[in-house]
């Protein structure tokens, strides 16, 4: 298999010249010299005829690579009319806005797409601050939300705002396991927003307390106050539910998601949520728009993607308990180098020792065959996302893997 511009050194030095020498250092490194080729399922091919098993992907391929019924969808697209002139109605950009609101069951029935979560991010604290006239945001400690100026401002850790000396939006960051923390921030005055992960991907994993969730909603309710459960990473299945917040019953007035809705195919995210939310964009559509907004190839894939996502969610739980019994079994077994494990679902973290023992398990892990994420934020902690179309036998393997790498750190840290 080629990847069309030459070996891959031609690659690396690419990348050097003109995007960045430290992430062609990276790719290299992660690939041992080689690149990523062609991928199928949960399989992706190197330059070097070798193959990895991917449990990352940025947790975008939920439904592994290359998913046949979206393919399909997207190819058919193509052939029929790839873009929109945005000045005429486009049936599939309504379509798939129906069938998002539709497989939320119409609890909130109001869409607004973008390409990537910080778009809709984004999108959600500024009709927030539009529908109540206020200006401040509520965030958690250890929340990521993306890395443009106003979403930044919501993302927790500090390392993604060194060198900026601010941010667009005015956010305090209260802790995950204070009850009061927005009853508080909501009497001071000013709140437009309350934005929360119910699991927190780039923080290891970490699953909120529902019953925390559960006062911060009626607490912000009560004083007026938007509630955004923002599922880029853990929502459509990756954590057992079409959405965390809705299946606990938690009030709030908007989901985002993203990342797998394109089905691996296309980018794709949206904004799901009350008229109230919506009600500036209703009163004037044009006051948030973007040029690939409801771009037609990807809201094409929308609805193959959630079809296959549902056909799969009985197997992604009989996954998920596979990884239940192989996470703990290597915990068992290393628990001189594993601290502790996070996650539910398909979303997983392993807390290290230290993030010397995790980097030197992913350096490990990457000449062995197993594509995982790293934290940046948490850098003692890796993820693990394996998709819905793995099987069973996959889970043993990438467990397999696992054991010998932590194994290999942990003589390497003696």
């Amino acid at each position: 298999m080629s990847t069309g511009i030459g070996a891959p050194a031609d690659t690396f030095e690419l990348i050097r010249r003109h995007l960045s020498p430290r992430l062609a250092l990276t790719g290299s490194f992660a690939g041992r010299g080689a690149t990523e080729v062609a991928a199928d399922g949960c399989r992706v091919a190197l330059s070097d005829g070798r193959t990895a098993l991917d449990f990352g992907s940025y947790a975008v391929t939920l439904l592994g690579h290359r998913h046949p019924d979206v393919l399909a969808a997207v190819r058919a697209q193509l052939d029929a009319m790839p873009t929109s002139t945005r000045s005429l109605a486009n049936p599939t950009a309504a379509g798939a806005a129906a069938r998002l609101a539709e497989y939320f069951q119409l609890a909130l029935p109001k869409v607004h797409f973008g390409l990537n979560g910080a778009d809709v991010v984004e999108v959600a604290v500024k009709l927030a601050r539009l529908a109540t006239g206020r200006s401040r945001v509520v965030a958690v400690r250890g929340g990521f939300h993306g890395k443009s100026l106003g979403a930044l401002a919501l993302t927790h850790s500090p390392l993604f705002r060194r060198g900026l000396l601010g941010t667009a939006v005015d956010v305090v960051h209260v802790p995950a396991d204070d009850p009061d923390a927005v009853l508080r921030e909501v009497r001071g005055g000013n709140v437009a927003a309350v934005v929360f992960e119910p699991v927190q991907g780039e923080n290891g994993a970490a699953v909120l307390p529902v019953d925390v969730l559960r006062r911060w909603c009626a607490d912000a309710a009560r004083h007026g106050a938007f509630t955004v459960s923002d599922e880029i990473q853990c929502g459509l299945r990756r954590c057992g539910e079409r959405s965390v917040a809705l299946a606990a019953g938690l009030p709030v007035d908007a989901v985002l998601v993203g990342k797998p809705l394109g089905g691996g195919i296309v980018p794709l995210s949206a904004l799901v949520c009350s008229e109230e939310l919506y009600a500036p964009l209703s009163a004037d559509p044009f006051l948030h728009s973007a040029t690939f907004g409801g771009h037609p190839l990807s809201c094409a894939a929308l609805p193959a993607a959630l079809t296959a996502i549902e056909a799969a969610a009985g197997h992604g739980a009989r996954l998920a308990a596979a990884l239940d019994g192989a996470l703990a079994e290597l915990a068992r077994r290393h628990g001189e180098s594993i601290a502790g494990l996070r996650g539910t679902g398909l979303l997983r973290g392993i807390d290290f020792a230290s993030p010397a023992v995790a980097g030197s398990v992913v350096v490990e892990l990457a000449g062995a065959g197993l594509l995982v994420s790293p934290c940046l934020g948490r850098p003692a902690t890796v993820r693990l996302l394996p998709p819905l179309v793995a099987a069973e036998s996959d889970i043993t393997e990438a467990a397999d893997i696992l054991d010998t790498a932590i194994g290999v750190a942990a003589r390497g840290a003696m």
